[in-house]
């Protein structure tokens, strides 16, 4: 089944829910429609590697709200965004670890030969295809500078 199909059959089983499939219901129709209107800029049907990417996006935009809430002293927003999150993170790949992120890193760097931070962009544009929709474009980044310091 695709993730566009999945997304379909999980909709169904939130509107028979009712109550308790609320946010749930209102978390697929909003992450649907995304995909929708990707799609239509595009011109073209998505597979389940550019599905994932919009929901990915998706996901990267509400933590980033997340903690924009969080320093605004607003706790209930914070908690919605955090159901939100939880709900996509079910339709994306299994997330990679920091170690695992580690690795993956310190495999590329070496296999373009990059010695200092000037050689970020290189590592981070081979590296992002490897951990694309499966950690968080920021933490790759860090740990990449991180390793490129040391």
């Amino acid at each position: 089944m695709s993730l566009k199909d999945r997304l379909v059959e999980d909709m169904k089983a939130a509107m028979k829910a009712k109550e308790e499939g609320k946010v749930r219901l209102s978390v697929i129709r909003m992450a649907r429609a995304a995909i929708k209107n990707a799609e239509i800029d595009k011109r073209q049907d998505f597979n389940d590697a550019q599905v994932t990417e919009v929901l990915a996006r998706e996901v990267k935009m509400r933590r980033d709200s997340l903690t924009e809430f969080a320093k605004a002293g607003r706790p209930e927003a914070v908690k919605s965004l955090e159901k939100e999150i939880a709900i996509l993170m079910e339709y994306l790949p299994q997330q990679l670890s920091a170690g695992e992120i580690r690795e993956l890193a310190q495999a590329v760097i070496a296999e373009v030969g990059a010695g200092s931070a000037k050689d970020l962009g290189k590592v981070m544009g081979a590296l992002t295809p490897k951990t694309k929709g499966r950690a968080d474009g920021r933490l790759v980044n860090q740990i990449v500078r991180e390793l490129l310091d040391a």
